[in-house]
């Protein structure tokens, strides 16, 4: 590191200097003496514009710049797993011990433990030809997930030398000679920089869904493995406790959580929970599978813009070992609006609400790193990473530039509905407004692992919810008299399903997660009683009042209470047998 450069302009976290030939975009700069981390992200001659990621105050013109000559990058190896990062990848729980509970200015610590050792074994031989991605060897990261160290993107030749045993990241492991008879030190540790996508050979089309064991996301609006998706909403509505549940209980192996922005006490709950948490897929603690990364409201705004690289980038990295990955950011507004001041202090022309024209390109560049892929390597491997944003529009009004933006790239829209909030049905999600493009993709996967009409179910129940939406205007305007016996079983159908099947707990053990195969029957219970009842409803003087006291019309109310165990399927087939008996002892001869 050395000094190129003297500080000429300081305005919040931009802070200008002079003197930097041969400065280089997105290089990380130390700014004044206190060796603050900052970034170029302006060159103009020998000036350049640097956003920096501490607090500036006290910084003044003609302090020095120094150029490190090298662009902000995460650090890749075992530990990252159980780990809780800042903004720009230094470990809070280090920043503690360094600094106390007041994190002080310009201090440096390292994103992974230098002197851990870690059992290394290896998977590959001396002689052997390997290509970039191949695994050269394993660590058993935590108790859930085995750690593949792979050859480095852009190394490729014969394995010189490798070892077995216990390392630390920075040991060499293995000697790689290339093409040209060049030797490469191979390490544990790998750099990339966070700006930059990792390699990949191809994008499949995603066709499984990320099972999540809320009803209304898995079964109305479901996500591929691989996708993109968003949750928009205002205020109060359950965008956090929603995408705290995703990272609870969905299928991915990795889960990455961004906490971007949002409020310091939101994400203490975050991190005093998620320690605690006991994952309902393995039993294990949550986060031997999970990364954290929080930089809340009252940290400095420019390190919101590194985090969700920051984040994506080490998400990326697992899904090149095979994973499935899914990563929560919350919120990207908040990375928006980190966006749109660093470009009203750089006096670029605004766009729409000021923020910066690039807003588009930046949030399609964000979601475009989703995806299922073919890893790098000789290995047929496969990956996936979802990406979840949360959004938080002002007021709630998606018709913003970020929610709008963010719609334009995104294939899942799960809209919450500030009325649906407080009357206290949650999740929040409009089923009238939100939608899904994945659904064709794994319509498949539902009819050969779960049941050939599942689709076809879900379909006809989102019908009968929009039926219910255009019945209810008629019954404000004439009431329910001027309704057909069908149109009532339609209402009653439609109330069965908003409050039996889409209304979820999250705080309650047994509802908080339920598995595919148990929304398939619950849904077909709810059914089947229209499919049933539609059958004796237009006979004369039918008294919708004695088909709703039928006994077993509560156990369909309760049908979600049935265990999801090994007799659980005959239990709800018995219930469709009781459903359809007790309804057709109603028709009249």
């Amino acid at each position: 590191m050395q000094k190129q450069g003297t500080i000429i302009k300081v305005s919040g976290p931009l802070v200008v200097a002079k003197g930097m030939e041969g400065a280089k975009m997105y290089e990380v700069v130390r700014v004044s003496d206190k060796k603050l981390i900052g970034e170029i992200i302006g060159i103009n001659g020998d000036e350049v514009s640097v956003q920096v990621y501490e607090e500036t105050s006290g910084v003044g013109p003609g302090e020095p710049v120094y150029s490190t000559g090298e662009t902000m990058q995460v650090e890749l190896a075992p530990g990252l797993l159980e780990s809780i990062y800042d903004g720009i990848q230094r470990p809070l729980k280090d920043l503690e011990k360094a600094a106390g509970a007041y994190i002080t200015r310009g201090i440096d610590v390292p994103g992974l433990d230098y002197d851990k050792k870690w059992d290394f074994k290896s998977v590959k031989n001396a002689g052997e030809s390997v290509m970039s991605g191949d695994t050269l060897g394993e660590v058993q990261e935590t108790s859930l997930i085995k750690h593949k160290i792979m050859t480095p993107p852009g190394v490729a030749g014969k394995i010189k030398e490798i070892k077995n045993g216990n390392f630390n990241i920075t040991e060499t492991i293995a000697v790689i000679t290339d093409a040209d008879g060049k030797d490469h030190n191979i390490s544990m540790l790998q750099k990339w920089s966070i700006r930059k996508p990792r390699p990949i050979k191809t994008k499949f089309i995603p066709n499984e869904p990320l099972i999540s064991g809320t009803r209304i996301l898995d079964t109305m609006f479901p996500i591929a493995k691989g996708g993109a998706g968003c949750i928009p909403g205002p205020f109060g509505a359950g965008k956090t406790v929603t995408q705290q549940t995703l990272a609870k209980y969905c299928d991915a192996q990795i889960i990455v959580y961004i906490g971007c922005g949002e409020r310091g006490n939101e994400m203490t709950d975050v991190l005093a929970e998620f320690p605690e948490l006991e994952d309902p897929n393995t039993g294990e603690k949550l986060m031997k599978r999970t990364v954290m990364i929080a930089n809340t409201s009252n940290m400095p705004v420019a390190a919101r813009e590194a985090s969700i690289y920051t984040g994506v980038t080490i998400a990326e990295y697992y899904r090149d070992m095979g994973y499935n990955v899914a990563l929560m950011a919350d919120s990207t507004s908040r990375w928006a609006e980190a966006l749109r001041e660093m470009s009203g202090r750089l006096e670029e022309m605004p766009g729409e609400e000021g923020y910066p024209a690039y807003l588009g390109s930046r949030t399609a560049e964000f979601y475009e790193r989703s995806g299922m892929v073919k890893c790098l390597g000789s290995e047929e491997r496969q990956g996936s990473l979802t990406l979840i944003g949360a959004v938080s529009p002002p007021g709630g009004d998606l018709s913003e530039p970020v929610t709008q933006n963010t719609l334009r790239v995104t294939k899942v829209f799960w809209g919450l509905d500030a009325k649906l909030a407080y009357r206290r049905h949650f999740p929040a999600i409009n089923w009238l407004t939100s939608y899904t493009l994945y659904q064709d993709n794994i319509k498949d996967y539902w009819a050969n692992e779960i049941a050939e009409d599942f689709e076809s179910l879900r379909a006809e129940s989102m019908g009968i919810l929009q039926e219910e939406a255009k019945l209810e205007e008629i019954v404000r305007l004439v009431g329910m008299e001027a309704l057909s016996p069908k149109e009532r079983l339609i209402l009653e159908t439609a109330k069965s399903l908003r409050e039996d099947f889409l209304f979820q707990n999250a705080f309650d053990d047994e509802d908080a997660f339920t598995p595919l195969k148990k929304q398939y029957w619950m849904l077909k219970s709810i059914m089947n009683v229209y499919h049933t009842a539609f059958k004796v409803v237009d006979q004369e003087d039918f008294n919708f009042d004695e088909l709703l006291a039928l006994p077993v019309m509560q156990k369909v109310v309760g049908c979600k209470n049935i265990k999801a165990n090994d007799e659980a399927e005959a239990n709800y087939k018995n219930l469709w047998e009781e459903t359809e008996k007790a309804i057709m002892s109603l028709r009249k001869i």
